[in-house]
């Protein structure tokens, strides 16, 4: 009689005991959505503030890359955006290859940003034979696509080359408008 009640308890499970009760599993759902409810906010956060960051770094190259320009062809600063772009080689003034083709490529957005680059201070009076007359300043500006979503500060350069931004995330008209919003 012994031997048959350790085999009968040995390894063998009630109907009852095999699996999770339905408790069990609300309770692990709902420690998932508590997880969940604090990471996700987090993520996006985090998310902007890399589009921030790759929005200040590309007004950042663009600034250089102006300035680059004129050295360059001695055509004052680039006529556009796609002038600093490009893939032809050997570079042109009409296609530089200083910025990321992305960028220098119509609609210009990247991270959650969208630049825009404008001419100012009149055209330069000689431009080199082949070349679309450049500028004697310029604005630049990289302005969330979302605010709040994918950013929220807007950021500006002009020909100083000193950085700007905006906190309300709009857009910047003119290289005065840009002079008169806090530096970086």
């Amino acid at each position: 009689m012994r031997a048959s009640a350790q085999s009968k308890c040995c390894g063998c499970l009630d109907d009852r005991e095999a699996g999770f009760s339905l408790i069990e599993l609300l309770v692990v759902v709902a420690i998932i959505l508590i997880i969940a409810a604090i990471a996700i906010p987090n993520l996006l956060r985090s998310r902007q503030a890399a589009n921030q960051a790759a929005a200040v770094a590309n007004v950042r190259t663009i600034t250089t890359a102006a300035v680059s320009y004129w050295v360059t062809y001695s055509n004052g600063y680039p006529p556009s955006l796609a002038a600093l772009g490009g893939t032809v080689v050997p570079a042109t003034c009409k296609q530089a290859i200083l910025i990321d083709e992305v960028i220098a490529t119509a609609p210009g957005q990247e991270n959650g940003y969208q630049y825009a680059y404008a001419g100012e201070q009149g055209n330069l009076a000689n431009p080199p034979p082949g070349c679309t007359p450049g500028f004697n300043g310029y604005v630049v500006s990289a302005v969330p696509l979302v605010v709040g979503t994918t950013g929220l500060i807007s950021y500006c350069s002009t020909e100083p080359g000193i950085i700007h931004y905006d906190t309300a995330g709009g857009a910047i008209a003119d290289g005065p408008t840009c002079a008169a919003l806090p530096t970086l």
